[in-house]
């Protein structure tokens, strides 16, 4: 900031009062009238001298006549001349409609506000720098102040750069064509310049073009702009021109900072404003201009950064992280056993939907190598604590049905956390007391039951009750037509057949090497076996997408994307939960729900599904 000074401060412009909030405010603003700027009654009653009621007392009552030395007010209203005090209407007794008496006397100014009693004409009724309130309108307006000078909304400028880029105009009239990405980021960035007290101005997107990018920065910078953000092109790719631009213009301060997302943030002065390059991934390109551009913002208006609270929290699970740099890991929240439970989300600069579903930021720093399971960490909050409190958290296998519960739960103020992280580890998460419920489709091999097997293995000191969720088909899903004509698990072996996995404690993969072990097919074998994912979902894409020709998931995750399917099983789907939560109210609604016939017949709708005895409790079998 040093390196700006205060010439690149916005300066300031006077508005109307009543359009002030949110602003802030240029200078000292001093009031051009006393409040109240007479005396006024506090109460409604009777004016009067205070001097003549002394001696009123409960065995010497004093009388008095109505309009000879006492008159009639309301509160707000001014006494009349001559009177110092206010007899309460509810300490009257009155004799006829003319007199009254009291039995209590009065102090002088009882009962009165006098003039200047809030603040004094010429009085300060706002510094300097004071992010202007409800409450601050109210009382500048009470003192006369009808125009007041703000500092100027800082103008940011942000440049959408790329040549595969498609702007959100385009989108509301046709879809995008292949390899086109939709601009969305500084849409994003927009809000976030707003919400810190800034003007957004978007431009344009401008191609990967050097001389373009080089105008509009230029043009920015010199178009009476406080701050231009020039959005992807911030690394060090063939055409990535950002940083090379700023030098030419002006200078390069800083290339590449040690966080992570953002790490390839320029930061510049073009003829003494900043100019700030932001990645092109998204969760990058928020981070980045959070923690580099909002409090130059907040610094240009002279108010202090705004901190978001923290709060502290156990790690569900183990965090690696590299050392000599920062990073930002987007997490779930919930509270378990009285516990803050911190439930990381995937990682992906490109995820959009990691913030989107995100609670809480953790900061993992520059010395650390990461965060060990049930440690305890800081937490960045992004939602109101009282969410948290009234979070279920739902760890274990993945189903299109938890989206579709999370919605109903919703309804009712309970809400989901939940993380896709397979059968077997959700089983863990209750042995660790770090959820609420898990959901499982584990397969006894010996037996052919579902779950109880495993219960008994992991957690057999965990009471628990088993619900059952849904039955589903599980099968392999294929592109359209079934180009590669896959029929079953021995086609999985042909070396023109690439699969996309389910990850290591999946009941899915653990369905697939039932099947592979009873038919004698190794894995090994089989290409794309290591290949893992963890949602349906995220399976079914690969496929789509074309980075695998074959993956297994239920039916479901094939219809949401238009995949053929081929059916090979039909499971059970349950939900676990410990004995000493089933008398937790978000408990109660969640088995609600699941019985109810709204649920089961939205969830049926999917496709796949059989439902008739969803949220039953199931009995340990013999």
């Amino acid at each position: 900031m040093a390196r700006l000074g205060r010439k690149n401060s916005p300066g300031s412009e006077q508005i109307r009062t009543v359009k002030s909030f949110g602003r802030v405010t240029s200078g000292p603003i001093y009031a051009k009238l006393s409040s109240p700027s007479f005396h006024t009654a506090a109460m409604d009653g009777f004016a009067v001298n205070a001097s003549i009621t002394f001696g009123a007392a409960p065995d010497t009552a004093l009388g008095f006549v109505i309009g000879e030395s006492t008159w009639p007010v309301n509160t707000g209203r001014p006494i009349p001349a001559g009177t110092n005090a206010v007899i309460m209407i509810e300490h009257v007794n009155f004799v006829n409609d003319e007199t009254f008496e009291i039995e209590k006397a009065l102090v002088p100014w009882e009962n009165v506000r006098r003039v200047g009693e809030d603040f004094v004409q010429s009085e300060m009724i706002l510094p300097s720098r004071r992010i202007i309130s409800a409450y601050d309108i109210g009382a500048l307006l009470c003192g006369g102040v009808t125009k007041i000078g703000v500092v100027r909304k800082p103008r940011v400028l942000l440049i959408p750069t790329g040549s595969e880029l498609f702007s959100a105009k385009q989108l509301e009239n046709q879809p995008p064509d292949f390899a086109q990405s939709i601009e969305f980021n500084t849409h994003i960035l927009a809000e976030l310049v707003a919400q810190a007290g800034g003007v957004p101005v978007r431009a344009d997107i401008v191609p990967d073009d050097y001389a373009l990018i080089r105008k509009a920065v230029k043009s920015g910078v010199e178009s009476g702009n406080d701050i231009v953000v020039v959005n992807a092109g911030s690394s060090a790719g063939s055409e990535d021109y950002t940083a090379s631009i700023i030098a030419e213009l002006g200078e390069v301060l800083v290339h590449g900072v040690a966080m992570m997302p953002g790490k390839p943030t320029i930061l510049g002065i073009v003829k003494g404003k900043p100019v700030i390059g932001t990645p092109g991934y998204p969760v990058s390109a928020v981070f980045s201009f959070e923690i580099f551009g909002l409090p130059v913002i907040s610094w240009m208006l002279g108010i202090p950064e705004y901190n978001k609270p923290i709060i502290s929290a156990f790690s569900a699970r183990k965090v690696p992280s590299k050392l000599g740099r920062e990073e930002f890991f987007r997490v779930k929240l919930g509270k378990v056993g009285g516990r803050t439970v911190a439930a990381p989300l995937p990682r992906g600069a490109g995820s959009i939907t990691t913030l989107t579903r995100a609670d809480g930021i953790i900061k993992i720093p520059l010395n650390s190598e990461g965060i060990e399971q049930g440690s305890m960490v800081e937490v960045t909050l992004l939602n109101q604590p009282q969410q948290i409190e009234n979070t279920l958290v739902i760890i274990g296998s993945h189903d299109l049905t938890i989206d579709c519960l999370a919605d109903e739960l919703v309804k009712h103020g309970v809400y989901v956390s939940s993380s896709n992280v397979g059968s077997l580890s959700g089983l863990l998460a209750l042995k660790n007391d770090t959820a609420h419920v898990a959901t499982s489709h584990l397969l006894d091999e010996d037996t052919g039951i579902y779950n109880w097997a495993y219960i008994k293995k992991f957690i057999p000191d965990v009471p628990v009750g088993v619900f059952h969720g849904v039955m589903r088909e599980q099968g392999f899903m294929v592109k359209t037509g079934n180009p590669k004509n896959i029929l079953g698990f021995h086609d999985l072996t042909r070396n023109d057949v690439t699969f996309v996995n389910r990850q290591k404690g999946a009941g899915t993969r653990v369905l697939l090497d039932y099947y592979l072990n009873k038919i004698g097919i190794d894995a090994s074998d089989i290409k794309g076996y290591e290949m893992e994912e963890y949602t349906h979902t995220s399976v079914a894409v690969s496929v789509l997408s074309g980075v695998a020709d074959v993956g297994m998931g239920v039916l479901a995750a094939a219809n949401a994307l238009g995949l053929d399917f081929i059916p090979l099983a039909t499971e059970q789907y349950d939900f676990i939960v410990p004995q000493k939560y089933l008398e937790d109210e978000k408990i109660i609604k969640l088995l609600e729900i699941i019985g109810s016939q709204s649920f089961r017949t939205r969830v049926a709708s999917l496709g796949g599904y059989g439902v008739e005895r969803s949220g039953e409790r199931l009995l340990e079998p013999k």
